[in-house]
């Protein structure tokens, strides 16, 4: 029976997945048919077709890799589709740059759509579980990096790294993009500000960074990306953190930190599996924030991007002349192997993650704070 529960979860987590790249694709569809232009393909995935079916000229179809999708509009081609299948590039009819930059647009504005449509739902759900946990010290575990940076319980964290945080996530997050190295805190203690300083240490088998405290609370039952009931709240915490990441990665000091923190298609895989499982209204709430990651980084301004065909577009519209298709076709191939091997790369180191985890199963540090969770709830049940 767990086997059944356990590929019921699994098939869940791909409509979730899938659900959100094809609200992106359908985006780029209903507005390129909209607009007249000749659609050849609707694809869910790449690579060979395990289903296909044509309709009025169109091939809809659910292809063997499942880690996009795309539509093939001959006259926009805004992914490059026809290269990512190994097909010949059909010739391209000029069409105004008005009507490239809505096909373009189409697509993350129907993941913001879909996004703010969870967030409403989200927020009408009584089963729904937010909050979020203050920075605040509860505990800390002797011997560990916040205990030998000072720490104490009841300290409220302020700053790390001198950037402002609020919430205990918020925390957590500029630890990973401190990485190991000795980092400022600014803490509130008896109404004082003070500085101390933390060298995280990181988890040989999860690679995540820590300083090995607990909040101030245990009880915390709501996942890091549900802050709040308020929809516009929720929108704006997901926004804020994928602006984050993409602030740590334009940071030189913050980009090579930053790049251990990211994690690939098997990463959201896993986190959507974990939602699902703790709580569906968690997996709602991160599908919700999955859409609003999909918009942002697609309005990239870089080839091969939906952000890449707004840009060129916007340069014919400003400039009265287009970027010539050889320079384009140049930048968005190499662009387009590039994100082909950084997600190989993710891919791997993912998997290779997760592939400790399993064989090793806790790590020391682990050990430790759940000898510390116990300890904790020994002292209190002795009250």
């Amino acid at each position: 029976m767990e086997i059944l529960i356990t590929i019921g979860y699994i098939i869940l987590c791909l409509l979730f997945f899938s659900l959100a790249i094809a609200i992106h694709e359908f985006g780029h569809f209903i507005v390129a048919l909209k607009l007249g232009l000749d659609v050849e393909r609707f694809s869910i995935g790449f690579g060979p077709a395990i289903w296909k079916k044509t309709v009025n000229g169109i091939e809809y179809r659910i292809s063997a890799i499942p880690l996009g999708g795309y539509v093939s509009i001959p006259d926009v081609d805004p992914e490059g589709t026809k290269a990512i299948e190994g097909e010949a590039k059909a010739k391209k009819n000029r069409i105004p740059a008005w009507k490239e930059i809505l096909v373009a647009v189409a697509g993350p504005a129907m993941n913001i759509v879909l996004a703010v449509v969870l967030a409403i739902v989200l927020s009408l759900a009584p089963g729904a579980k937010f909050g979020e946990l203050e920075a605040v010290i509860g505990k800390v575990v002797e011997g560990g990096p916040a205990h030998d940076g000072g720490l104490q319980p009841g300290d409220r964290v302020v700053k790390v790294g001198g950037r402002d945080v609020r919430t205990w996530t918020e925390m957590q997050t500029e630890v990973q993009i401190a990485d190991e190295h000795e980092t400022c805190f600014t803490i509130l203690r008896d109404g004082e500000e003070k500085e101390l300083f933390v060298t995280p240490k990181r988890d040989e088998v999860t690679g995540s960074c820590l300083i090995m405290a607990f909040s101030v609370t245990n009880a915390h039952k709501s996942a890091g990306w549900m802050p709040n009931r308020n929809p516009l709240k929720q929108l704006a915490w997901d926004a804020g953190s994928i602006f984050r990441v993409l602030k740590g990665l334009a940071t030189p000091s913050e980009m090579k930190s930053t790049g251990k923190a990211l994690g690939g298609p098997v990463m959201i895989a896993e986190g959507i599996y974990a939602s699902v499982r703790s709580n569906f209204w968690d997996g709602i709430g991160f599908l919700r924030f999955l859409n609003v990651n999909l918009a942002v980084l697609n309005l990239l301004p870089i080839p091969v991007l939906d952000g890449g065909l707004i840009l060129f577009s916007l340069i014919a519209l400003i400039f009265r002349r287009r970027v010539p298709d050889k320079v384009v076709n140049a930048l968005s191939t190499g662009f387009m192997y590039l994100l082909m091997a950084a997600m190989a790369f993710l891919i791997y180191r993912d998997t290779m993650r997760s592939w400790r985890i399993h064989t090793h199963g806790r790590t020391e540090l682990e050990k430790v704070l759940e000898k510390a969770v116990e300890s904790e709830g020994a002292e209190d049940a002795s009250k």
